[in-house]
């Protein structure tokens, strides 16, 4: 073999060893369509849009009727096709009704509540309830104390629902001091961060990850995670941890 052939060689072997290292890389991170068909805002809950000028007051009623339709299909195990001839109505129909894409007329409601065997009023159940949400401005979150707090490290709490919406918590981390010692955490339940400003080091189990601005991470609480090591302070993020009923 030639000194030209082998360099070759070497050349292609690095080539080809390159593009698998890129190609393991980009596969980081991404979601692919089935995934993304599976998330639990795609199956349970409702997405459309709505004209500028339409009050969003005006979308509560379908929202209402749309949630409670697919809640009685569901209990009935039925799909939408079975459902839908059971009531009389086309299976696109039955699925614009579902995902609050359309008004009923009177005459769907009643063959509605007959395919259930429920009053028409129970349709509109919830319609009326007020849903709670807590808005706050910048600067404005509660400062809190949380274990393995010390100088340097700040947690603002952007809020927090009552009730069975208690389980989710937001803090803003803010930490200003590089020290010897940095906590760590372990909690049942997910949590989110997303890295505002600042480089660090961040652990999870057995892994170590650097997070720089624009990065984001999705862990298991039961593994131990914090930060190891501030590479560039300030160091801001945003942790969502979301607890499970057991918790709350």
């Amino acid at each position: 073999m030639t000194a030209e052939h082998s360099a070759a060689d070497h050349s292609a072997a690095d080539h080809s060893a390159a593009d698998d290292s890129a190609a393991d890389h980009s596969a980081v991170g991404q979601i692919d369509p089935e995934t993304a068909a599976e998330l639990i805002r795609n199956q349970s809950g409702t997405a459309r849009e709505r004209t500028v000028d339409r009050p969003v007051e005006e979308l509560e009623l379908e929202t209402a009727i749309a949630r409670n339709v697919r809640r009685l299909r569901l209990q009935a195990g039925l799909s939408v096709g079975d459902m839908a001839a059971r009531a009389g109505i086309s299976k696109a129909m039955l699925s614009k009704i579902e995902n609050a894409q359309t008004s009923c007329s009177l005459s769907t409601l009643a063959r509605l509540s007959t395919a259930f065997d429920v009053a028409v009023t129970s349709l509109f159940g919830g319609a009326d309830v007020e849903r709670s949400a807590v808005f706050v401005k910048a600067g404005e979150g509660s400062a809190i104390v949380r274990e393995g707090s010390r100088e340097g490290h700040e947690y603002e709490l952007l809020g927090s629902l009552r009730g069975e919406h208690k389980r989710l918590e937001c803090l803003l981390v803010t930490l200003t001091e590089k020290s010897v010692t940095q906590p760590l955490f372990q909690h049942p339940g997910t949590e989110f961060l997303y890295m505002l400003e600042g480089v660090m080091d961040y652990a999870h189990s057995r892994s170590v990850y650097r997070l720089a601005p624009g990065d984001s991470m999705q862990l298991d609480g039961e593994g131990v995670h914090g930060p190891v090591d501030l590479i560039e302070l300030p160091v801001r993020f945003l942790s969502v941890i979301a607890f499970p009923d057991s918790a709350v």
